[in-house]
């Protein structure tokens, strides 16, 4: 499995990717930068990459799960509810997304980002 540091807002977080195709695809072109998107408590942001939506694609993710999103060739980050949200909160993709991996620790510090900041994805250790 491949780590990767998420750099934003003066913040580095930690994730795992998975053994998935698009994490495989994701960590051949790291290191990756952006401009944040927020929608909701999502961050996002195009990549050099284009995928389609893997069989086992979900709308329903996880606070944690870093989730490549097809429709906007985009990285995802969730980090709490985003407007396609239900009554119980739980994070939802616009559309459905390919989960490729999860960030480790405290993503309530995603809250400090903000529309248009800098953000970097990198191997750990880089």
């Amino acid at each position: 499995m491949t780590k990767i540091e998420i750099h934003v807002a003066g913040e580095i977080l930690y994730a795992m990717l998975n053994q998935s195709e698009t994490a495989q695809r994701i960590a051949e072109i790291l290191p990756i930068k952006g401009k944040v998107q927020l929608w909701g408590d999502e961050i996002y942001f195009k990549i050099p990459l284009e995928m389609e939506e893997d069989l086992d694609a979900k709308a329903d993710v996880e606070i944690v799960d870093l989730v490549y999103w097809p429709v906007g060739n985009a990285f995802c980050i969730f980090f709490g509810s985003t407007p396609a949200s239900g009554a119980d909160g739980q994070p939802k993709v616009a559309s459905p997304g390919n989960i490729f991996g999860h960030v480790e620790g405290d993503t309530s510090l995603f809250k400090k980002a903000k529309n248009n900041d800098l953000i970097k994805i990198v191997q750990r250790g880089e």
